[in-house]
């Protein structure tokens, strides 16, 4: 593939999610990576998505933010996690390649609810639209339901080697059954059925709670130094 591409600098800003450090991001401004093939090319170089912005963490004092990625043929729940996948097995998952009138307001629900004191609180529908409307890739969006009622929506972009976890939303009242985790879970067996390699989680983030619970999916790969290193439990 063609390496010769325009990539763009931001300047240094507060950390979103370690307090003390400053941030910088890398960012894929070339339109010509605005497609899918070219976006899985990326993601294998730690990049990720917002909208239809393509970046990655490009910091000059820190290295908190790893790029994880579940490997999905040798994927193996742990005892916690199949206790989850038992107890919510009345769930009912399904998948969808649009987007329904039904996820705005439980997504609203989600933030409002769950997220009050954060950065996305209030919750507003061009929020909602950055993450579940793109031009780069195919999504596909997997709901959980308990019996007619929508409880789970997992925003989950498509791209050649494998699936990317992009937002998962539920709704508050199903907050102690683990959906995120659930949600998890059903995207690596997805994948699996898809024979796809990978379910790219993200970045995990030691430093930050928020950011530190995607290393509990064995095993996965993380990027060091532009190489995808394998950690087995």
């Amino acid at each position: 593939m063609n390496v010769n591409y325009k990539l763009g600098i931001t300047k240094s800003f507060p950390c979103s999610y370690l307090p003390e450090q400053e941030e910088r991001l890398l960012i894929a401004v070339d339109d010509n990576l605005h497609d899918s093939e070219h976006y899985g090319w990326l993601m294998q170089q730690g990049f990720r998505r917002s909208g239809n912005d393509i970046y990655r963490p490009h910091c000059l004092a820190c290295q908190a933010c790893q790029s994880l990625r579940v490997l999905v043929a040798d994927f193996m729940p742990s005892k916690s996690q199949k206790r989850l996948l038992k107890r919510n097995q009345s769930y009912q998952v399904k998948m969808s390649k649009e987007i329904k009138a039904s996820y705005y307001p439980l997504y609203e629900q989600y933030i409002n609810t769950i997220h009050h004191d954060g950065s996305m609180f209030p919750a507003t529908y061009e929020q909602f639209q950055s993450f579940t409307q793109n031009n780069i890739t195919e999504q596909r969006y997997i709901e959980i339901w308990h019996d007619d009622l929508l409880i789970s929506v997992a925003v989950t972009d498509e791209i050649p080697e494998g699936l990317s976890a992009v937002y998962t939303f539920y709704h508050p009242n199903y907050r102690k059954d683990g959906l995120g985790v659930f949600s998890i879970l059903k995207q690596i067996e997805i994948a699996a059925q898809l024979a796809l390699k990978f379910l790219y989680l993200g970045y995990q983030i030691e430093g930050c709670q928020k950011m530190n619970y995607k290393n509990r999916y064995y095993p996965h790969q993380i990027l060091v130094e532009n190489q995808w290193k394998n950690i087995n439990k």
